[in-house]
This record gives structure tokens, C-alpha cells and sequence, in this order.
């Protein structure tokens, strides 16, 4: 009986460079081809990274017959103990995606805020604010500003349809953002300023001989405020996730222990 190895001959890797025993292969460097490169410019690309692969083959014998016996033995322990951390942490990451329950419910969060409050305190002004940025001279100034203003349903739709002719706009005053993200799109809005203006249920118009601001401030948070929960919330679900992912992985290092202590594949001698 013939073997199926004399009609299929297995085809063998092609080398493109050798160090020593070392070899680097086609398959090595598919990775570095995209469509959008020209001829030359591949083939400096592949030479620059034969080079370096070259260079880094050689440094590495170098260093293995020049470094003492002590050196290298750190640097053995060294490899092992990372990769020994890469196989475990893959592993751990592998397992809390799988099995850990990532839900977290509002109430657990609300617990969390209320024992946990004094934690969340800001560190600079938060306000819930609307504000549209345009040019004196825009021809529905008036409507702009009237639907501004009230701010019903239909107004903000008609605002969001009118949103080209603004310089820059912001219609969420539902959520909570940083006085110096506001800053940065509206600069009439200083350290200096911000106590004349950032009151809460304050509207104003401010301008000059070619732009308007329209902003209304809806709610602010002071400085060293407890953190309102809706602005927090992120934060806490993601410190009740970690907190779960620690006490998963504990529980999950004590079964595994427990589980070869039983089936005799750890022993500890006396």
C-alpha cells in the first residue's frame, strides 16, 4: 500500500532570510502587503523588515553567548513568568467573558452611590445646557430665538432642521457635561465670567458686532458637589464590574485549586 504522502508531496515553507538556524518565511511577512502600496514601495518595505528581523537575530546570539550564566538565567526566568502571565490572564479574560453576569441593575448602582457618595465629589462645575452659536445677521434670528427660548418638542425639532446655518450648537440640556468642555465651544464662557452667567434657570444672549450666543443653563453642579448619579453612573457600573471580575476570578482560583486537590494532581509535601 502506497502512502498518501507519495502522491501528495507537503509543500514546504519558502524562506526569504536566514541568522544562524534562523529562518523568516513568505508566510512571515504576507502580513506587511496591502492593496494600496506600489511595487517600490513594498519591496523597501519588506527589505526594512528583513533588516530589522535580521538585526534582532544577531543581537539575540549575541547576547546569549556575551551575558553570564547569572544574567541569562534572570532573563529565562523573566520569559517564563510572562508568558506563564499571558496564558493566565487570556485565560481569566476568556472565562469572565463567558460565564461572569456583566449586568448590573439600577438599584445596585443607587446602593452603591448612596453608601459611596462622599467619593463623588466634583472637581469642577458640571451644567445641563443648551447653547446655539450663529451669525448676527442670520434671517430667522427671531424664530431662532423665540423657539430657543420655550424649547417644546416641535421647537427643538425645528431647531435641529435649522442646525446648518449654526456655527456650533448644543440641544441636550438633559445631561450633565463639564464647564470647560463649554469653554472650549463658547469662549465668552471664562473663570471669570462663569458666576455672572451659569446660574441655574438663567437664559442670556450674548454678542457682538458679528456672532450671537443663545444659551440657557438649565442646572448646574458646583465645585466639591456630590457628583449627581446620572453623571456618575458609568463610573459606578463599571467599579461594581471590576469589583465582580475580582471576586470571580478568586472564587475562580479556589475551585481550580480544590479541584486538583481532589483529584490528586496537587499535593503539598509535609
Amino acid at each position: 500500500m502506497f502512502s498518501c504522502d507519495f502522491f501528495y508531496k507537503k509543500e514546504e515553507k519558502k524562506a526569504v532570510a536566514r541568522v544562524g538556524n534562523n529562518f523568516l518565511y513568505q508566510e512571515d511577512i504576507k502580513a506587511l502587503f496591502s492593496g494600496n502600496i506600489t511595487e517600490q514601495d513594498s519591496i523597501n518595505l519588506v527589505r526594512s523588515y528583513i533588516n530589522d528581523w535580521a538585526t534582532k537575530q544577531l543581537l539575540t546570539d549575541k547576547a546569549i553567548i556575551n551575558l553570564n550564566e547569572e544574567k541569562l538565567g534572570e532573563l529565562e526566568k523573566l520569559v517564563r513568568d510572562y508568558r506563564t502571565d499571558l496564558y493566565i490572564n487570556a485565560y481569566r479574560e476568556a472565562l469572565v467573558s463567558r460565564t461572569m453576569d456583566t449586568t448590573v441593575r439600577e438599584d445596585e448602582i443607587a446602593a452603591f452611590y448612596n453608601e459611596n457618595s462622599e467619593n463623588f465629589r466634583l472637581n469642577e462645575e458640571l451644567l445641563k445646557i443648551r447653547y446655539i452659536h450663529l451669525n448676527k445677521d442670520n434671517s430667522n434670528m427671531k424664530t431662532i430665538t423665540e423657539r430657543f427660548k420655550r424649547f417644546n418638542k416641535g421647537d427643538k425639532n425645528i431647531l435641529d432642521s435649522l442646525a446648518i446655518q449654526f456655527k456650533h450648537y448644543f440641544l441636550n440640556d438633559s445631561v450633565w457635561i463639564k464647564i470647560t468642555q463649554i469653554a472650549e465651544k463658547v469662549p465668552v464662557i471664562s473663570l471669570d465670567t462663569k458666576d455672572q452667567y451659569l446660574k441655574k434657570s438663567q437664559f442670556f444672549e450674548i454678542q457682538d458686532s458679528l456672532e450671537v450666543y443663545l444659551m440657557y443653563v438649565k442646572d448646574v453642579a458646583k465645585t466639591y458637589d456630590i457628583a449627581p448619579l446620572p453623571y456618575i453612573r458609568p463610573t459606578i457600573k463599571q467599579i461594581i464590574l471590576n469589583r465582580r471580575k475580582l471576586e470571580f476570578i478568586k472564587e475562580l482560583e479556589k475551585d481550580i485549586v480544590n479541584d486538583a486537590i481532589q483529584k490528586k494532581q496537587f499535593e503539598i509535601y509535609e
